[in-house]
């Protein structure tokens, strides 16, 4: 089934439908942020839904947590088409959180929400471990009305970092490691650019 078939019964809301993306850095508080918006979102009555990966069970399987440990109930989800299916008639905002694991057909779907007048909020990572775009945040940050991005702050110098840097026994993961790894701080540290380093595996041997 496409998308232009799925989500029949989502419902219009009363206001023009638009996209936030709240981006950044692991550390930089993206959760926390749309945490803080649906918290709104809610003291002024409207009709909520998050989404998030199945993949992501860092803090169990129905709700999503900030790093400061801020909660809200989630709906974990197997793809992006199945948000579709999932959104109610009457809801009115749908966030989605750690929107970097979806597949590109992410971008189609938050349009279609958006469309339909839900006010459609996302959080995720722009770049992955190697400091390259991620995902469908590319595409989601182009088609974006909103944008926010975050910074964490540099475990090496202190100053305000924009990266992501796996670690791996003490040491910068290699390019040629996965670039899906779910994990916290025992697997990633926020840098800036210039402490951000991806190791190739000639360099390595070089080295040696």
């Amino acid at each position: 089934m496409g998308i232009s078939e799925r989500g029949g019964e989502l419902g219009a809301s009363a206001g023009p439908g638009s996209i936030e993306v709240v981006t950044g850095s692991m550390f930089s508080g993206k959760t926390e942020e749309v945490l803080r918006r649906l918290r709104r979102a809610r003291i002024a009555r409207q009709r909520v839904q998050v989404f998030k990966p199945k993949m992501d069970m860092r803090y169990g399987r129905d709700k999503v947590r900030s790093h400061a440990g801020a909660e809200f109930h989630a709906t974990a989800v197997e793809d992006c088409a199945e948000i579709l299916d999932r959104v109610n008639g009457d809801t009115t905002v749908v966030a989605i959180d750690e929107a970097q694991f979806f597949e590109l057909e992410l971008t189609e779907i938050c349009d279609r929400l958006a469309q339909r007048g839900v006010r459609v909020i996302v959080a995720g990572l722009d770049q992955d471990f190697r400091g390259e775009p991620f995902g469908p945040m590319p595409l989601l940050l182009a088609q974006a009305e909103h944008v926010h991005k975050l910074h964490a702050i540099c475990m090496v110098c202190g100053q305000a970092a924009s990266r992501t840097q796996r670690m791996i026994d003490g040491r910068p993961a290699l390019y040629a490691e996965p670039i899906v790894l779910v994990g916290g701080s025992e697997s990633y540290e926020a840098r800036c650019r210039a402490h951000h380093d991806v190791p190739h595996q000639t360099e390595i041997q070089a080295e040696n």
